[in-house]
């Protein structure tokens, strides 16, 4: 294998040059298989080429094994008999997530390559942070507090009538999502929803371990409220956004808009509670129609 240079290493170290992923799959990867030597690893061109390369596999591999085993082993299939499912739903979910990530994937490594070039507030040690774990602890609930304001704004413009049609619209083909759902936007649509968490760590300092964590999360979270599973304890109904609440988002269009509480759907008036959880859910409307099929054979 490949070995780096003393010089190459001490670049890395000392100017934070490649994030963690980066440098793990320059290291077993694209330094000893793919590159020739005389591309050093901290070249421009060549991160951006990786990190393009190394975007587009990722997202992929969330998107489609969380995607699929949600949809098998979460996602209610008789959700499939709804009269709003349309016909090779799955596959043009799928069709369309993929196209949208590729397309999404040269934006985002734009910001990806500026944090990179540590141009954000991305730090290795907690003791980095003058606040030490318990800054940690804040800037996870400040990224989710503030990537769910921001993506409740920018959801909530994709609904006016002069961006709509051309942008959201694709997404709402969708009536009775399943998780492959949650990745089929308009790669336009997409990339601004996905914003907020790129922009985050330009303003707030936050480890980049735990970026790299909270990344996958809000996919997974995004696939989650896809599901099709309408169940949340008790408390948590009226605070968390989940799939009983999105899948009203889909159905009537104004509401819910937020991405993983329901704060700002409360605090700008677009907040519906679940028809799933007041029986007028779309489970509930496949077996009313299946009541009445029988009734009249």
């Amino acid at each position: 294998m490949y070995a780096k240079s003393t010089t190459e290493h001490h670049l890395l170290s000392s100017q934070a040059v490649m994030d963690h992923v980066l440098d793990i799959a320059d290291c077993y990867f694209f330094t000893p298989y793919i590159y020739p030597v005389s591309w050093p690893e901290s070249w421009a061109v060549r991160q951006i080429i990786s990190l393009w390369v190394v975007t587009n596999l990722g997202a992929l591999l969330v998107y489609l094994v969380f995607g699929a085993l949600n949809f098998y082993y979460v996602f209610d299939h008789v959700l499939m008999k709804h009269p709003q499912f349309i016909e090779h739903q799955v596959r043009k979910e799928i069709q369309l997530g993929t196209v949208s990530i590729f397309w999404m994937s040269f934006p985002t490594v734009v910001l990806f390559f500026w944090e990179v070039r540590g141009h954000s507030k991305l730090y290795d040690n907690i003791s980095e942070n003058s606040l030490g774990w318990s800054g940690l602890v804040v800037s996870i609930a400040g990224f989710l507090f503030f990537t769910d304001m921001c993506i409740y704004w920018i959801h909530r413009a994709m609904h006016h009538q002069n961006i709509y049609k051309h942008l959201h619209k694709q997404h709402h083909t969708f009536k009775i999502p399943t998780p492959f759902a949650s990745h089929a936007f308009h790669p336009l649509d997409g990339f601004l929803q996905s914003l907020p968490y790129h922009i985050y760590p330009f303003i707030f300092p936050l480890h980049k371990v735990v970026y790299l964590s909270l990344f996958v999360f809000v996919n997974i979270w995004t696939i989650s409220i896809h599901d099709g599973d309408y169940r949340l304890p008790g408390p948590l109904i009226f605070l968390i956004n989940g799939a009983a609440h999105h899948v009203d988002h889909h159905l009537y269009f104004n509401y819910n808009y937020g991405q993983y509480f329901t704060l700002w759907d409360r605090l700008g008036g677009s907040y519906r509670h679940p028809s799933a959880l007041l029986g007028k859910g779309p489970r509930d409307q496949i077996r009313k129609l299946m009541t009445e099929a029988a009734q009249t054979q």
